[in-house]
């Protein structure tokens, strides 16, 4: 049996499996195998040649990037594709970008575009085989150079037709430029996003064509001619007067007789609207359940005021315990809204001259009760602390951020330890850290530490949303500044933030 259609599905969801295999069957595959474990698939990979394999990105015995660095050693010819969820792209595009993996599909997909992308790797497997096994008979042959030469050369005039119709017939956008960044092809899909003509593309810079959105500055890694991945850029459909985000892969070519880039633009206009419709619908959510929980809230306070009459011991313990689960869940309602609202772009800074070194006061006050219960002191270390300075900036939000980070050294920090806040000035920065003796972090536990709902370490999970420190770093960028920590296991943890240019000019001189 010819193995040129043999593919491999790994999947630890039997319902994805059953609905994954049948698509296919219906497009004329009947050789696809599928697995929900990963280490039944490689024992399969090991002894059976395969033209594809197609693998989830999270599974719990092992993740898609294990799963595939593995694959690849035992199937090293076969045309990798990921499954991936919006929220693992960084993931996907690190897969992509070191283990050469051939594409990345988002669920929920589109079946249309993932059959038009099995196929293309189906014939890039072929090809590579193809090529592959046209070297070998040419190591072999001893004959008829020059028929041999005419023969080859025509059978790699096909391979370069079919190459041309798949980089023709490719969903994503395709373009080749050369290092002056003049563009030299472009394929149909990208000359459709563009909703122009080869003659109004050919020649054109092609940095000049799209828009780098956050200013991103990349061209350092292309001349060192490194594969990149570029997100949050866009192009504009000039027929159709429409800015399209996309994402830009690109990857170099420099050999003796080549020199140039090769970019796939993919067009996530459907995943970006998903994506907003998604928070639009959290921040409904969210917003709609503020109302009942202030009401209810306000009601408990008027029983535990004995507005509406006596309460009894027992009473009075459930009811105020039912109060601070209240505001718990209100807490993190508005966390989320908050988040939502600096994503959106639809929270606006109103920036204010104060005195930091206040407001670090103020904020120890009122987190002197969380303090005495967990019996933790906290030190002031503060820059002139007799002739305050002042700086420029959004006092409510700046002071989310310090009581934030503070709350987190209690929690983290031993009874009978100490806290310390620093501050410190350079030209008109200025930085505030604080350091706690607590367990400290590792390097993993570190990185994630700002991103969306990561909850306490690998050693320790924390009861919480999982947003105080990403909504922390999202106030702190949009000061123009930057939010990092330094830690070391079981010797603690140093979170600090630099606000650029925040001091006015009549700062204090040191």
């Amino acid at each position: 049996m010819s193995t040129f259609n043999r593919m491999v599905i790994v999947d630890d969801e039997p319902m994805v499996l059953k609905t994954l295999k049948m698509l296919l069957n219906l497009e004329g595959f009947s050789d696809v195998h599928c697995f929900d474990n990963p280490e039944d698939a490689l024992d399969f990979l090991a002894k059976n040649e395969t033209s594809l394999i197609l693998s989830d990105f999270i599974m719990p015995e092992m993740n898609g990037l294990e799963f595939l660095s593995k694959a690849k050693e035992v199937a090293p010819n076969a045309t990798q594709i990921i499954l991936t969820g919006y929220a693992d792209k960084e993931n996907a595009i690190k897969a992509i970008n070191e283990l050469g993996i051939y594409k990345y599909i988002e669920k929920p997909w589109d079946n249309s575009e993932l059959v038009i992308n099995i196929k293309n790797g189906l014939e890039r497997a072929h090809l590579k085989e193809q090529v592959a096994q046209k070297i070998r008979e040419l190591e072999e042959l001893n004959e008829s150079l020059e028929e041999t030469v005419k023969e080859r050369t025509k059978e790699l005039h096909q391979t370069n037709v079919k190459l041309r119709t798949i980089i023709e017939d490719c969903a994503d956008g395709i373009a080749i430029f050369d290092v002056n960044y003049e563009i030299l092809l472009v394929n149909n899909a990208l000359k459709n996003m563009f909703g122009m003509n080869d003659e109004d593309i050919l020649l054109k810079n092609f940095f000049e064509m799209v828009i780098n959105e956050k200013n991103q500055k990349f061209q350092d890694s292309l001349r060192e001619r490194n594969t990149i991945y570029l997100r949050d850029f866009s192009i504009v459909n000039f027929k159709k007067e429409k800015k399209i985000p996309v994402e830009i892969n690109i990857s170099s070519v420099f050999d003796d007789e080549n020199n140039f880039y090769i970019a796939s633009i993919r067009d996530v206009s459907y995943q970006v609207e998903n994506e907003n419709l998604r928070n639009d619908f959290i921040a409904t959510l969210t917003h709609d359940l503020r109302t009942p929980l202030l009401a209810a809230i306000s009601g408990l306070d008027f029983m535990l005021n004995k507005t509406l009459g006596d309460l009894n011991e027992k009473q009075n313990v459930m009811l105020d315990t039912m109060k601070r689960s209240n505001q718990d869940m209100l807490g993190l309602v508005n966390a989320l809204l908050e988040v939502y609202r600096y994503e959106s772009g639809n929270l606006f800074l109103t920036k204010t001259q104060f005195c930091l070194n206040s407001l670090v006061k103020e904020c120890k006050d009122e987190l002197l009760p969380l303090l005495n219960e967990n019996n933790i002191d906290i030190d002031l270390n503060l820059i002139n602390e007799d002739n305050s300075f002042e700086i420029n900036a959004d006092k409510r939000e700046i002071k989310r951020v310090i009581m934030n980070l503070i709350g987190n050294a209690i929690k983290h920090s031993n009874s009978n330890s100490k806290i310390i806040v620093s501050v410190r000035v350079d030209d008109k920065d200025v930085t505030l850290s604080v350091r706690d003796f607590g367990c400290g972090l590792d390097d993993s536990d570190c990185k994630k530490l700002f991103k969306r709902f990561s909850q306490g370490t690998s050693r320790k999970r924390a009861c919480s949303t999982g947003l105080g420190l990403y909504l922390s770093r999202q106030i702190v960028e949009a000061h123009n500044g930057r939010i990092w920590v330094e830690s070391e296991v079981d010797k603690g943890s140093i979170f600090s933030f630099t606000l650029k240019g925040a001091i006015t000019e009549n700062r204090v001189l040191l």
